[in-house]
C-alpha cells in the first residue's frame, strides 16, 4: 500500500477492512474524500486476484465532538443501507460496520463506492433541483417494516445565531415561530440530511443536460414529517445557489408528487426551523463548499444568503 496514504488509515482499521475483503484482495491505495463535516471519508482501492481493482468507501468518526454519537449514527446508517438494497434508491451497499471501535482505532463503516460526483456549482442548478425533488419523493415513499428512530431537532429559540446586519424584526418573528410546539404531522421515511452535498451526479461533458443522479449517501434515517427533508434541502440550496433556489425546491417537490403540510403556518414552521438551525452551522458547512471549488462562499457570504432566505420565507409564508 502507498505508505503516505497508509498513514491516514490506522493499522487496526486496515486489518479490519482486510477481514471483509474477498480472498486474495488487499488494500493498495487510500485517497481522502473532501466535503465531510462529522467524519473522515476515504476511497480505498482494492487490488483483486485477477489484477483488476475495485473501490470501497471508509467512513471514520475521529472528531471527539461527534465520536460520542457515532455508535447510534453508524448503526442507523448501516440499517438504512441494508434496507435500501433492492429498493431502486441509488445508495451504497453495506460491507461492514464497527460502531463502537471494537476492532478499529475509531468507529467506522465500510461501504461500496458509487459512480458520480457531487455538483455544487451554479450551472445547471435548475435541472438538478428537479432531479433532487424527484429523488426525495422516491425516498420518502419507502415504507420499511421497522420504522427508524423518530426525528430529532436540536435548535431552539435560544440557540439561534443571528447574523450581523440583519433586520432584527424579521429574525425575531422567525425565532418566535419555533417557540411554538411542532405541528402534528403524519410521518414518513426521512433521509434527514438530504442536500446537494450528499447526492452524486453523472454529468456527461458533451450533454450536461442529460445529468442524472447516481447515488445518495450519508444516511441518517429518521421517521417524521416530509417537510423536514424538504426544508433541509431548501436551505442548503439557498446557501449554495441563492434564496430563490431555496424557495423553488418546495415547488419542485410538489410538482414531483410530494405532499407538504396542509397549512401555510405548518409549512412555515418546518422551513424556518431548518433555516434557523443553519445559523448555528454556517462556518462548518461553508468550509467544505469552499474546498469543493466554491471559494466565494465565505462564512460572511453564506450568512448574507441565509438572512435573505429567512427574509424571503417570512415574506412569503409568515
Amino acid at each position: 500500500m502507498n505508505h503516505d496514504e497508509a498513514a491516514t488509515v490506522g493499522p487496526l482499521t486496515l486489518t479490519w477492512v482486510s477481514r471483509h475483503l474477498e480472498a486474495g484482495e488487499r488494500v493498495v491505495k487510500a485517497v481522502a474524500l473532501h466535503g465531510g463535516i462529522t467524519a473522515e471519508m476515504r476511497r480505498l482501492t482494492i487490488g483483486r486476484r485477477d489484477g483488476g481493482t475495485r473501490d470501497l468507501v471508509l467512513r471514520t468518526c475521529t472528531d471527539p465532538i461527534h465520536t460520542q454519537h457515532a455508535e447510534g449514527g453508524l448503526h442507523a446508517e448501516a440499517g438504512a443501507l441494508t434496507l435500501l438494497t433492492g429498493t431502486g434508491v441509488p445508495a451504497p451497499s453495506l460491507v461492514a460496520v464497527d460502531p463502537t471501535a471494537a476492532s478499529c482505532e475509531f468507529p467506522s463503516l465500510l461501504m461500496t463506492h458509487l459512480a458520480g460526483r457531487t455538483v455544487l456549482d451554479d450551472q445547471g442548478v435548475e435541472r438538478r433541483v428537479r432531479l433532487l425533488a424527484r429523488q426525495l419523493v422516491a425516498i420518502q415513499a419507502l415504507r420499511p417494516v421497522e420504522r427508524p428512530r423518530k426525528y430529532v431537532t436540536l435548535t431552539t429559540a435560544d440557540t439561534v445565531v443571528v447574523p450581523k446586519g440583519t433586520d432584527e424584526a424579521v429574525w425575531t418573528a422567525a425565532i418566535d415561530v419555533i417557540r411554538k410546539p411542532p405541528p402534528p404531522r403524519e410521518g414518513c421515511f426521512l433521509h434527514r440530511d438530504f442536500q446537494p452535498g450528499n447526492v452524486l451526479f453523472d454529468v456527461p461533458p458533451s450533454k450536461p443536460g442529460d445529468v442524472r443522479i447516481t447515488g445518495v449517501v450519508d444516511w441518517s434515517p429518521s421517521w417524521g414529517p416530509a417537510d423536514l427533508d424538504v426544508a433541509h434541502c431548501s436551505v442548503n440550496l439557498a446557501l449554495l445557489h441563492g434564496p430563490v433556489w431555496g424557495m423553488r425546491f418546495a415547488e419542485a417537490y410538489e410538482e414531483a408528487g410530494g405532499i407538504l403540510a396542509a397549512t401555510v403556518s405548518e409549512r412555515l414552521y418546518w422551513r424556518v426551523r431548518d433555516a434557523l438551525a443553519a445559523s448555528e452551522e454556517v462556518r462548518s458547512v461553508s468550509r467544505p463548499w469552499r474546498e469543493a471549488g466554491r471559494p466565494e462562499l465565505t462564512t460572511r457570504a453564506v450568512e448574507k444568503r441565509l438572512d435573505a432566505y429567512v427574509t424571503a420565507l417570512m415574506n412569503a409564508l409568515g
